[in-house]
């Protein structure tokens, strides 16, 4: 019993970092909470903030598994990009594009890149590395995710 209320607990504490980062009175950011089903969807926002960069979102446990990736998901074999993890976003946010008020967290515009669905096919994003396919618009095709040894900062790149 006591693994499963830690489950519960886990899943609930998963968003507490999203939403302390934000005034959800003065950012059109969605609130949003933990979802019980998952469509396996992914999301690229272009995020126009302190600088521009790119968000890659997989939904993932009834949230969006989120990295920040400066210049942008590969879309071709062979380039291997920086994709730093940040906190983990609500499902609700994989249709969200707007501009965010500046003072808030995040300030600037974000606009949706590319979206799509996405399948795990070897590894697992617990374990740090995880092979997947995409089929979105522009990014098609199967990718590979690889935690690096600092614990926060991941490769992404194309097979």
């Amino acid at each position: 019993m006591q693994s499963l209320r830690a489950y519960f607990n886990l899943k609930f504490m998963s968003l507490e970092k999203y939403q302390a980062k934000r005034k959800f009175s003065k950012t059109p950011e969605p609130k949003g909470k933990v979802e019980k089903r998952n469509l396996s969807r992914f999301v690229v926002q272009k995020h126009q903030a302190s600088h521009l960069h790119y968000d890659f979102r997989l939904e993932h446990e009834g949230v969006l598994k989120s990295w920040a990736v400066p210049k942008g998901v590969p879309e071709k074999f062979g380039v291997k990009r920086l994709a730093v993890a940040v906190e983990d976003h609500p499902v609700r946010y994989i249709n969200f594009s707007g501009r965010i008020p500046e003072g808030e967290y995040g300030a600037g515009t974000m606009e949706i890149y590319d979206k799509g669905k996405w399948q795990a096919l070897e590894g697992d994003l617990a374990r740090g590395s995880m092979k997947f396919s995409l089929k979105g618009k522009r990014l098609k095709g199967e990718y590979v995710l690889v935690k690096l040894k600092d614990g926060k900062n991941w490769l992404v790149y194309k097979k």
